[in-house]
């Protein structure tokens, strides 16, 4: 007989409420059950039981599955699992079963593990840290921004509203660049001109707030100008609520302040080019085909990637996709999550995910199905993009984007057409290889931090790294 594992949710609960800014009343009302059941819940004194998650996912459009995995959004089983793989750790034997606790229970106690963590390998890349510095500082602005911008799900509700209200409002068959000039001419005296490179100093972009004049690249690609005109439109259209996000986000420091402003505009760029109700009609109309995509708004695949990413309004969901880019070296630069996908925080990918081999075949899509140690799979596609400006060594030109969503939801996309999705073929695949538990992996790196090796002088395995499973 198997035995269900009772789900303690106290934290998760609590977070919730607290996002949706009710009382425990108001929150038990829409539930059905009595304030006094919800306090119960939350204090984990009761299970969270399968008719409340049903009840959760009617009211609050909650992802059940993400909700009642183990851990949480931010410093979840998995992080925590990974920083205590480091050999610094080794001699604590702290358990699977401590971290769901942690995780669970005291999710604020695991972000702070997580950041002390985070600050930690920041400051072993510095040479010297400045007498006197905020600590906080020790996290590096990127790190800041990429975990805010996680722990809001990859969703901003209130840029979305504005940006579609303007989207919809300049819309055009043609391509949406003009549209942008002339907003940024006839609302806000900004003018825009596309300029050499020598003018920009090395900028790809910039504007010049006294001559009020916006000045491009001619180097850029065009989409990538069309773009940049939504950056700088999105910059004086929408600073109010831009600054109110920033302000409630409390960043630690003036470069975690500027990056999320930066990463906002952005974010709200592509909701102008892309609107939301649109682009998701389009998205389902074409089964998620990115190419049809490109063409539909004039955008590349990676900022029509990014978008798939930020598509979790309340009522009217996308498929949950990740995103992560990489450059030829493994290098993650850019991670993105609509969806569950337990992403490697520390370290890069499982070089058995095919997102490294979209550098031997540029320009194709790669499909593949992956399934994670925990049992998970994902269909995913890989395929190379060119930087928005050439660099001067070609080989330098390509990036890889890995675009993937549960498969559950394969049946939705154009590009698993040709699979056979009731038996498909799978790879198994891990996180870093320090902290992977997989068995018999010829990709295997590194030793997994905390096994005890079974290496046999006498006897060689596929393994360079044979270990005692446990």
């Amino acid at each position: 007989m198997v035995v269900q594992r009772k789900l303690f949710l106290g934290a998760r609960l609590k977070r919730l409420r607290r996002e949706r800014e009710l009382q425990q009343s108001a929150m038990a009302t829409q539930l059905g059950i009595s304030a006094s059941y919800l306090n119960h819940l939350e204090r984990n004194q009761r299970p969270v039981t399968a008719g409340i998650l049903l009840r959760l996912a009617e009211v609050f459009d909650v992802n059940v599955k993400s909700f009642a995995a183990e851990g949480n959004e931010t410093a979840g089983v998995e992080q925590l699992g990974e920083i205590f793989s480091d050999p610094m750790f080794a001699d604590l034997g702290v358990t699977r079963f401590e971290l769901v606790e942690l995780a669970d229970n005291a999710p604020a106690v695991a972000d702070g593990v997580a950041r002390l963590y985070t600050a930690l390998r920041d400051l072993q890349r510095r040479t010297h840290a400045e007498d006197g510095e905020d600590p906080r500082a020790l996290i590096t602005p990127e790190t800041w921004v990429r975990d805010y911008i996680q722990e809001s799900s990859n969703h901003f509700p209130e840029l979305e509203q504005c940006a579609e209200t303007l989207g919809v409002a300049l819309a055009d068959a043609l391509s949406i660049a003009e549209p942008l000039r002339r907003r940024l001419k006839e609302a806000w005296g900004i003018t825009a001109r596309v300029v050499g490179p020598n003018e920009l100093d090395g900028a790809t972009q910039a504007y010049d707030p006294e001559r009020r004049v916006f000045m491009l690249s001619s180097l850029l690609r065009s989409e990538n100008r069309t773009f940049g005109l939504a950056y700088q439109l999105a910059m004086v259209e929408f600073r109010e609520v831009i600054e109110k996000i920033v302000a409630a986000a409390a960043p630690p420091d003036q470069g975690s302040r500027h990056l999320l402003h930066a990463s906002l505009a952005n974010y709200a760029a592509g909701a102008v080019i892309m609107p939301y109700g649109r682009f998701l009609a389009s998205a389902n109309e074409y089964n998620y085909s990115i190419d049809r995509l490109c063409g539909e708004y004039g955008m590349n695949v990676e900022q029509v990637a990014h978008r798939l990413t930020t598509l979790s309004r309340d009522g009217a969901r996308g498929v949950p996709f990740f995103m992560i880019r990489i450059d030829a070296a493994g290098n993650i630069s850019k991670r993105y999550a609509g969806g569950s996908f337990p992403f490697s925080r520390f370290g890069g990918t499982c070089p058995r995910w095919n997102l490294h081999a979209a550098f031997q075949n540029a320009g194709k899509a790669i499909s593949q199905i992956i399934e994670t140690p925990d049992g998970q799979r994902y269909f995913t596609i890989s395929r190379t993009i060119e930087r928005p400006i050439r660099p001067d060594i070609q080989s330098d030109a390509l990036l890889a984007v890995g675009l993937g969503c549960e498969l559950r939801y394969a049946e939705k996309l154009h590009c698993a057409a040709g699979f056979d999705l009731s038996n498909p073929p799978i790879t198994a695949v891990g996180p870093a290889c320090g902290i992977c538990p997989r068995m018999n992996c010829p990709q295997r790196a590194t030793a997994p931090a905390g096994r005890a090796l079974a290496v046999d002088e006498n006897r060689k395995t596929i393994s360079p790294y044979p270990f005692v499973p446990g």
